[in-house]
This record gives structure tokens, C-alpha cells and sequence, in this order.
């Protein structure tokens, strides 16, 4: 079996090119010929994993959620799709935290070495990828905005910094969710396929591997006030620190499906997986069982 090891030089401080002879030798211990790629520039590692698919037995990866998405993004639509195997090294990882990958270099690469195969939903939206949560509106823009000299400075912190600059006078917009028949005005619509989101367990009964997409939108009639805005707020606050299942407000609009199809207008941006995706209107769906993933031996409920 070969390898092609992919990573990102600048993402978690730099700290997997520190240790890139010991990932290598470590990886030798599987794989009878270990390739190794440093990723140059933004998209590099989207277009080096589909360039990988046919010619390797495995991708190993390191870098953050949003390297993640690459990957996803590059080999999505193919078929045959070699095992993944992932060294979390990114200001949160919240597809890591789902699949109980460790951060440490030497545990995960014990995850690839030793783990199981398991085949994991992706989402398609319009005519591209994600791996674990689309969303739009307040806050969403932080991920993809924040310097990554904050990030490796102070961690995820750079993202509630980057968010309060620039999201607090937020919008709210409307929301046509054409396959469930329900028209709002929001402030935040998220789609998840995993347990956590922007580092808390959001999403806490979620599963990978039910072809099921959860999503949640915070609802608020349209030109609302001051004091509005701040309850909505609170909502989203009390959403992510307690989870969509115990967070129930009439504020909260909870749906659940395979698919879906949302008309918003076109200057809305969505977020896929902390990266700034397309514009306007989307079609989401679950391609199931699609990624073959490496995860710890002792995981379940995946």
C-alpha cells in the first residue's frame, strides 16, 4: 500500500513540519511508500487530494477544518476513493472532535495505523462539497475572515474577536425553505452532520452514517429593534452552549431531512465548513456513506 501525506505548513503554528520526519517514519510503519507534499497556496490541497485519487491507497492529511473541506471538496464526485486519514492541526477542528481524532501528532497517527474503515456522509450543495456544517448569516463570516496570524497568536478566541468587530449589527433576512414549506426571516441558518460546531457540541445526537442532514434556523420577524436583536442573540448564544436538542425557544425553528432547498437573497454568503463558500440560493443534500475515514477502534455511534 502507498500514501501521499498532505499538509498545511502554516496551520496550527507550524507545528507538523517540526515533526514531519517522525510523521513520515510513523506512516512508513503502514504504508510501503510514503509521499509527502507541503500545500502552497489556498486550494492547493483540494487540487493535490484530487489528483491523488486512483494513484494512492490512502490520503493523510493534516491541517484544520478547513482543510479539511478541501480534501472533501477534491475528491467528493469521483469514484473508488482511497481511506482518509487525518492529523488535526487547526484552530478548533470540529470534524476531529466529532470522530474522537486527538490533536497529538503521535495518537492520531496511532488512529491511522491502527483505527477502522468506517464510511461517512459528506453534503453536496449546489454543485460543491462540505463536510459537516453549511451556514449563513450572523457570525458565519468570522471563520473565513480571521487572520491567520490571530489564530495561531491566540487560538480560537481570533474567531469571537473577529466576530464582535464585525457581526454584532447583524442582519436578519429572509428564508425560503421550499422542501419543508416555511418562509422566515432569520439571523442564522445552519445545516450540520456533525456534533460540533465552531468548538461546541451543537449538534450532540448527530450521526455521520443516519443520511440525515439536522438544521437549525434562528427565526425573528423582519426589521425588528434593538432589544430583538439582543434576544436573538441570546438565543444563538443559548443554541450553542447547550445544543439544538435542549435549546427550544419559539425563536428556534429545529428541521430535519436529506435534502433541502433555500431561497435567501443573493448577497448572502454560506459558510462550508468555516470556508467562505457560494452566494444566494442552494440545494443541500446528504451523499451517503461517500468518505472512507480512518477513526479510533473504540468509536461509537458514529
Amino acid at each position: 500500500m502507498n500514501c501521499i501525506f498532505i499538509y498545511n505548513p502554516v496551520s496550527g503554528r507550524g507545528k507538523i513540519h517540526k515533526k514531519l520526519n517522525f510523521i513520515k517514519k510513523s506512516l512508513a510503519e503502514k504504508y510501503d511508500e510514503v509521499t509527502v507534499y507541503a500545500t502552497q497556496y489556498s486550494g492547493d490541497m483540494k487540487r493535490m487530494a484530487r489528483e491523488a485519487v486512483g494513484k494512492y491507497d490512502a490520503i493523510i492529511f493534516s491541517g484544520g477544518d478547513g482543510s479539511f473541506n478541501e480534501v472533501v471538496q477534491g475528491i467528493a464526485d469521483l469514484d473508488n476513493l482511497p481511506e482518509l486519514g487525518y492529523i488535526p492541526s487547526g484552530t478548533v477542528n470540529d470534524i476531529a472532535h466529532t470522530l474522537q481524532i486527538p490533536r497529538n501528532v503521535k495518537k492520531a497517527l496511532q488512529v491511522i495505523k491502527t483505527g477502522k474503515n468506517e464510511m461517512l456522509d459528506c453534503m453536496k450543495v449546489n454543485d460543491h462539497y462540505a463536510m459537516y456544517v453549511v451556514a449563513a448569516g450572523a457570525f458565519t463570516s468570522a471563520t473565513y475572515n480571521t487572520p491567520q496570524d490571530d489564530k495561531n497568536n491566540i487560538g480560537k478566541i481570533a474567531y469571537y474577536v473577529e466576530g464582535i468587530k464585525h457581526n454584532l449589527d447583524f442582519d436578519f433576512f429572509k428564508i425560503d425553505c421550499k422542501s419543508e414549506k416555511k418562509k422566515v426571516h432569520g439571523m442564522l441558518v445552519m445545516f450540520i452532520n456533525s456534533r460540533y460546531v465552531s468548538g461546541f457540541k451543537v449538534n450532540e445526537h448527530s450521526s455521520l452514517q443516519d443520511g440525515k442532514i439536522e438544521a437549525t434556523v434562528i427565526q425573528e420577524e423582519p426589521k425588528v429593534g434593538f432589544f430583538k436583536k439582543f434576544f436573538s442573540l441570546l438565543t444563538m448564544a443559548f443554541l450553542f452552549l447547550f445544543g439544538r436538542k435542549r435549546a427550544k425557544t419559539e425563536s428556534l425553528l429545529h428541521l430535519e431531512g436529506s435534502s433541502f432547498d433555500v431561497d435567501v437573497p443573493e448577497d448572502v454568503v454560506w459558510n462550508f465548513d468555516g470556508e467562505k463558500g457560494c452566494n444566494g440560493r442552494i440545494h443541500v443534500e446528504v451523499v451517503p456513506k461517500k468518505i472512507n475515514m480512518l477513526v479510533p477502534q473504540n468509536l461509537k455511534n458514529i
